[in-house]
């Protein structure tokens, strides 16, 4: 084994491919190769390293320093003072005591385990760090039933907003009989201010696959597909060399390990459409359909793709399975609480620190997740709100900072995880602002299908755009909120039902905003 002086781990993401991060690495060995540190320093690309937002990035191991927003014009100093004399350079660094430590190194990671460690593009990296032996596990130990029972007793439940129990979920598919199965995985991530499953994607693609074999075998499924954005250039990409490697090395194919399971795994991109985040429009637009949600019952367990048995799963679900049948049901409850166990993945953005990704129990406060993981408030700036679950979330007030961060605990307050964002709003935002863009958000968004969300989109739109400009009344507020609570028990599908709930909690938590603005 070769050892060296320094690991230099390099970030390869979306963000960091626009800065230019390939020419940078480029650069970079060239001037190693110019001060003969070659053979010393350890560059490594990976996936997201957990801060976003900030350009081209770099952690440096062992001293676990990281640098931001790094040019090529930088690379000279860079490699002089740090990598040949020893001397970070504190005005590159991610913040002046140099590591990223809002608690980074603290996170409980099962989802993120490798990402920002392992080389996503390497199946050997993969298989090296203890991947695709819960693949094997399932193949050639365990009954599908039993695989069953195990998600069923880890309590994970579905990461993508619902949280129904993905155990139960796949037990309604796995005892049918039926010429063929199917396993669809939600990449569609339409939600604005989430990207935890892109990072999730980019950073370890193979997890995600491995969560999907499992899944199949578990339920007798043979195909499955990946419903995946467009924009997302560099998942598809991973992805797709992922499959292509576990094919090479049989991981998938025909008869898996002389098994006698076959498996096939494709990637489907969907052209951006934020209905298709719920399943039977997504099942929909897969056909070659509009995607239109469908009238359940029957559920996709029972006729779903091409009225097959299909179970429907998110990114963040799927990524976890691998852990549970790996390590054990009994493991992954030591994680969380006894009503949601496991893990959360979180994308923070807004007026935080260290806006990007973390992972870290379930029942962890908001507070704690802005503070120790998020580096608090940026400097000068007080906490007003954070909008929790995205746009079909809810905003929440100082009073509600330390509640906890998991389903059970949120339902107290009618409020959700979602899609795991959380956008943080300093003491000069505007929430009437922040209300108007998603509301914005929903009349585009909005499928036509049914009356209640096309013309409701449309109306609350009308009128928080009228009391935006200043011109509105209370009475318009009321109507907004009468309105919203009219397509929550009208709506055809989830769409049309979540307004309701930014709305709701928008004028409960800051009336006096909406008094101010309407009594001018």
């Amino acid at each position: 084994m070769k050892y060296y002086r320094s690991h230099v781990l390099i970030g390869i993401n979306e963000t960091s491919v626009a800065a230019g991060v390939h020419s940078f690495i480029k650069a970079l060995r060239a001037e190693l190769s110019k001060s003969g540190l070659s053979d010393e320093i350890n560059l490594l690309e990976t996936g997201p390293l957990g801060f976003f937002g900030k350009g081209i990035c770099l952690t440096v191991y062992p001293e676990n320093v990281n640098y931001e927003n790094l040019k090529e014009a930088d690379i000279p100093e860079l490699v002089s003072e740090h990598f040949l004399k020893g001397r970070p350079v504190s005005r590159l660094m991610l913040d002046t005591a140099g590591a990223f430590n809002p608690k980074f190194n603290y996170e409980s990671r099962i989802v993120l385990r490798n990402s920002g460690i392992i080389d996503p593009e390497s199946i050997d990296d993969y298989i090296g760090a203890g991947g695709y032996e819960a693949w094997e596990k399932a193949l050639t130990v365990m009954q599908p039933s039993e695989i069953v029972e195990e998600v069923k007793q880890s309590g994970l439940r579905g990461r993508g907003g619902a949280g129904f129990p993905a155990g139960v979920k796949w037990s309604f598919t796995a005892p049918l009989e039926a010429e063929q199965k199917y396993v669809v995985v939600n990449a569609d991530e339409g939600e604005p201010g989430t990207f935890k499953d892109r990072l999730i994607m980019e950073g370890d693609p193979h997890q995600l696959l491995e969560g999907i074999m499992i899944c199949a075998r578990a339920i007798g499924a043979t195909m499955a597909y990946i419903y995946i954005r467009g924009e997302y250039k560099l998942c598809i990409q991973r992805l797709q060399k992922a499959i292509d490697d576990c094919k090479n090395y049989g991981i998938i194919g025909e008869n898996i390990f002389e098994s006698g399971f076959d498996l096939d795994i494709q990637i489907k991109i969907g052209a951006g459409a934020y209905v298709c985040g719920e399943e039977t429009a997504l099942i929909e637009s897969l056909e070659g359909n509009r995607g239109h949600p469908r009238w359940k019952p029957p559920f996709p367990g029972v006729k779903g793709l091409w009225q097959a048995p299909t179970v429907v799963n998110n990114v963040e679900t799927l990524a976890n399975v691998p852990f549970i049948i790996s390590k054990g049901a009994d493991e992954y409850k030591k994680f969380g609480t006894p009503e949601c166990t496991g893990t959360k993945v979180y994308t923070i953005l807004g007026d935080v620190s260290y806006p990007g990704l973390c992972e870290v129990d379930m029942g962890t406060t908001l507070r704690t997740i802005i503070n120790d993981y998020a580096g608090g408030m940026k400097k000068g700036f007080k906490f007003k709100a954070a909008l929790v679950g995205g746009a079909a979330g809810m905003f929440l007030s100082e009073r509600l900072l330390d509640v906890k961060m998991d389903l059970a605990s949120l339902n107290q307050y009618s409020a959700v995880l979602g899609s795991g964002a959380i956008l943080v709003m300093n003491e000069h935002q505007s929430i009437v602002d922040m209300l108007w863009s998603i509301l914005r958000f929903f009349r585009h968004e909005s499928c036509g299908k049914c009356a209640p969300c096309k013309n409701g989109t449309q109306q609350l739109y009308r009128l928080i755009t009228k009391i935006k400009k200043g011109d509105g009344t209370m009475e318009d507020v009321e109507l907004m909120q009468l309105i919203a609570e009219t397509m929550l028990h009208t709506s055809f599908c989830a769409l049309g039902q979540s307004p309701i709930m930014a709305i709701r909690s928008a004028i409960e938590n800051f009336r006096d905003e909406f008094i101010a603005i309407t009594e001018k």
